[in-house]
């Protein structure tokens, strides 16, 4: 699933093809997406529109359009957003396409269909609940030692999801929050409400480094990944826990060991993560 890395990635490499270009023409091929596309609305809002900027919110890509238009896309577990020309040939599960002024085409490719793609405004988006119950950005200010040390005070769930959990921090996937707890030297299944605010300042710089490191290499490409303009991501390479269960630690060489916290593959070292 696309998380903050890849989806600011998509943004970042979006931006400068795509700002200045005005939408001529919309198609809808497949509407049963996680949100069911309007396509009237979607005509209606969006045809003969510039793309003035485009900005993230947690997962969510808004694509400015003029005056407070927007257009609001999530890639879900996966979905791409792509730039490409026309006539390159339409492949399967590309459900929305958006011609451009210049002959490209901007499509949106979303094999499980749990994505959206829809046409919205700014005012609408303050109101918004998928956007207004979001936590803070944890690559802002905003995101603070001591803000998840207080928001973490009396709760007994395990650290790993508390990371992961969208009120609290966007963003944080499975995969960042396995490398972030490493660097941090913090065992995931650790109670999040028994750190120390010293615990905390490690993790949350640790965080901010995965996460940093991820955007600078492009994001992670484990299955299909790419940018909107077509890479591939690299940070697969720099994995230090995920997906290595049974291989040595980077660290003190000792097995990688695997378990399951709310459904979701967590690795760890039994030695540097006590």
């Amino acid at each position: 699933m696309p998380e903050l890395p890849e989806v600011e990635t998509v943004r970042r490499s979006l931006l400068p093809v795509l700002v200045g270009r005005r939408i001529e023409r919309v198609l809808v091929r497949e509407r049963r997406l996680r949100r069911q596309v309007d396509p009237a609305l979607l005509k209606r809002e969006v045809c003969g529109q510039v793309v003035v900027d485009l900005s993230r919110r947690g997962k969510y890509l808004l694509i400015h359009l003029e005056g407070e238009r927007r257009l609001l896309v999530h890639l879900g577990m996966s979905g791409r957003l792509f730039l490409t020309r026309a006539a390159t040939p339409s492949a399967r599960h590309e459900h929305v396409v958006f011609s451009l002024d210049d002959g490209q085409e901007l499509r949106f490719r979303d094999p499980r269909r749990f994505g959206v793609v829809e046409a919205t405004t700014v005012s609408a988006l303050a109101t918004d609940r998928r956007l207004s119950e979001l936590g803070v950005e944890p690559l802002s200010r905003a995101c603070s030692a001591k803000y998840l040390y207080e928001r973490s005070r009396g709760l007994r769930r395990p650290v790993k999801n508390f990371l992961m959990d969208a009120r609290v921090l966007v963003g944080v996937g499975n995969i960042y929050a396995n490398e972030a707890l490493f660097l941090a030297r913090i065992h995931p299944l650790r109670a999040a409400g028994r750190s120390g605010l010293a615990r905390w300042e490690r993790l949350t710089a640790a965080v901010k480094q995965v996460l940093r490191d991820a955007i600078r290499q492009g994001g992670t490409t484990l299955n299909d990944f790419r940018s909107g303009t077509g890479e591939e991501g690299y940070f697969q390479v720099f994995l230090r826990v995920y997906q290595r269960e049974g291989e040595g630690c980077p660290e003190c060489e000792r097995p990688i060991r695997k378990t399951v916290l709310a459904g979701r593959s967590t690795f760890y070292c039994p030695s540097c993560q006590r």
